[in-house]
């Protein structure tokens, strides 16, 4: 069962400048290859799951973002943690 919510923001510091919406989607790729539940927004991800599993993804896609010669990164995240179960669906479905 699902434990919490990480919603993350990466920023890549990219070496020159280019685009960085290429960067961002290999770095959704290592949340839809971890095979959590995730929904991508317009300025966020939101994965649901463990939450040592969800910070783990998030630690991979930090180092995603390194092996692709980013020479940084910044992280924006945002947990909801609830030992009783945390659902994506549950916390919105009020505005659907």
């Amino acid at each position: 069962m699902a434990n919490a919510l990480v919603s993350i923001q990466i920023i890549p510091k990219t070496k020159n400048g280019e685009d960085t919406i290429p960067y961002i989607d290999e770095a959704i790729k290592v949340i839809t290859d971890s095979g959590v539940k995730y929904q991508v927004n317009p300025l966020e991800t939101t994965m649901e799951g463990d939450l040592t599993e969800l910070i783990k993804i998030v630690e991979k896609m930090n180092k995603k973002m390194i092996e692709l010669n980013c020479p940084s990164v910044i992280s924006q995240i945002k947990v909801f943690y609830n030992p009783d179960g945390a659902s994506m669906d549950q916390l919105t479905e009020k505005y659907r």
